[in-house]
């Protein structure tokens, strides 16, 4: 059974950095792509980073503040923040699939969500 567990979330000022974790268990997930999305209240969900093999791709809105990254070896993805602003305050989630992520919301897995609250 695959599982994806986020940790990392909490309530940062602005400004402040985050560090998000994502632990997949249940096969080895080198081949697939691993990912970020977030959703904010009252707004739908949406793309934020992935990684694939050697491709990362980031949301405008992220890049250059957020990067991606990944351990194989322990099947973990993780999310650093740094530049935080109110308007990333969002339930972040992870997610896996075998082919891709992007703006489409397609994934195979999703994890169960991390609060990320951004103060001003």
């Amino acid at each position: 059974q695959v599982q994806l567990v986020e940790s990392g979330g909490g309530l940062v000022q602005a400004g402040g950095s985050l560090r998000l974790s994502c632990a997949a268990s249940g096969r080895t997930f080198r081949r697939y792509a691993m990912g970020w999305f977030r959703q904010a209240p009252g707004k739908e969900r949406e793309f934020v980073a992935a990684v694939r093999l050697s491709s990362i791709n980031y949301a405008d809105s992220v890049k250059g503040r957020f990067t991606i990254s990944r351990d194989n070896a322990k099947n973990t993805v993780y999310l650093q923040m740094n530049s935080l602003k109110p308007e990333d305050t969002a339930v972040y989630y992870c997610a896996v699939d075998l082919l891709q992520l992007g703006p489409n919301l397609n994934a195979d897995y999703w994890g169960q969500g991390t609060q990320v609250t951004v103060s001003s």
